[in-house]
């Protein structure tokens, strides 16, 4: 696909979005077959898939909207087309699969009804994923004027959504999936992610590690927890990776992962640069226009 197919993705996925938000304005007991309900879950299995796509408040479809064209863009030269739906669609649905089961856990532990009938939808878990997906991507980029680092971006994310889930009712709901969205899409690109160029799963670097989203002083101990869940992720594929030179659990080869790790961040930087470029040309264009009318 083309730089222009690669655009039109981004915008049909945000008229789709912006579609099922109309529908359930239209028809609000479509919230019920469509939004995840975990005590509806069954028979009602397709809300796993279609509940992530519903926006619930013209807030959240504004934002999500937003977060999808203009971080995709960052996205998709880098991943392609093809990848980039692949990576919205698991992402979605093992967030609606890992809040189905917490909601049911939480259920059986306190007996409050409300765990199994609150309906549960929304975009944000893959607009968290594309800030895991860019950290991994350009991870030293500044945001201007901010002067942040992106690879700061989910863990600043994720800790603002629980500040607010203190003070609001409607942040509490979006919590769940912000938090599932930011680590399955790690577990994803982490493990999961085939790289065309080089035949291989994942990103095993120490710039990409479950560590790096939380400040130095806390890593000594997140990284044996984080271990635990590596072995249990990647334990059995380390044989047959280790024939390709290559390991998914145990440290990478001499060579190998930097150079892997070297790439993805210049295409990450020149897929940068080149938005960057164009939207100065075309504003220089734009003035040129204007100065000769």
């Amino acid at each position: 696909m083309n730089t222009l197919s690669q655009s039109q993705v981004s915008l049909s996925l945000s008229l789709f979005l912006v579609a099922l938000h109309i529908l359930l304005r239209l028809f609000p007991s479509a919230i019920t077959y469509l939004a995840l309900i975990p005590a509806k879950t069954i028979p009602f299995a397709w809300n796993l898939i279609t509940a992530g796509y519903l926006e619930q408040s013209s807030y959240g479809v504004v934002l999500s909207t937003i977060g999808l064209l203009f971080i995709g863009k960052l996205l998709q030269p880098v991943w392609g087309p093809r990848e980039f739906l692949r990576f919205i669609f698991l992402v979605n649905f093992l967030t609606s699969l890992c809040i189905f089961t917490t909601a049911i856990a939480f259920y059986y532990i306190t007996r409050q009804e409300r765990y199994l009938y609150m309906p549960l939808s929304g975009f944000h878990g893959v607009i968290s994923g594309f800030l895991v997906g860019i950290k991994q991507i350009i991870p030293d980029q500044e945001i201007p004027f901010l002067k942040i680092k992106i690879k700061w971006l989910p863990s600043i994310s994720l800790l603002c959504s629980m500040a607010m889930s203190f003070w609001t009712q409607e942040a509490t709901a979006y919590l769940p999936t912000i938090i599932f969205g930011t680590y399955m899409s790690w577990i994803y690109l982490r493990y999961w992610q085939r790289k065309p160029e080089t035949k291989l799963k994942g990103d095993p670097s120490e710039d990409f590690a479950f560590s790096t989203f939380f400040p130095e002083i806390f890593r000594p101990v997140i990284d044996p927890i984080a271990s635990i869940f590596h072995r249990m992720l990647c334990g059995r594929s380390e044989a047959s990776s280790d024939a390709q030179g290559y390991t998914l659990g145990a440290e990478p080869l001499p060579g190998s992962d930097p150079i892997e790790a070297s790439r993805r961040r210049e295409r990450g930087a020149r897929a940068l640069e080149e938005r960057l470029a164009t939207a100065r040309s075309e504003g220089e264009l734009q003035t040129d226009a204007a100065g000769k009318v």
